[in-house]
């Protein structure tokens, strides 16, 4: 069984999402607000128990990408 990692946000991902945040609010329903909310809480929850559990970028060994949807990756 895996341990909970933390995840650390920096400024920059904290006002990234807040902008994306904003933006889906202002151009989607609610629901799919709540859906996009709900995918991304369950993805962090994924990474944190599970950090490796993604690709490693070719680019960088210590940057991974999670692919929430077809249009949103998390890079972490």
């Amino acid at each position: 069984m895996g341990s909970n990692y933390q995840i650390r946000w920096t400024d920059e991902s904290i006002q990234n999402l807040e902008n994306i945040l904003n933006y889906i609010r202002t151009t989607w329903t609610e629901k799919e607000v709540n859906n996009f909310t709900s995918k991304l809480t369950h993805q962090l929850k994924i990474i944190q128990r599970f950090p490796t559990i993604f690709p490693g970028s070719e680019y960088n060994s210590r940057l991974r990408k999670a692919v929430m949807s077809e249009q949103t990756s998390l890079f972490y």
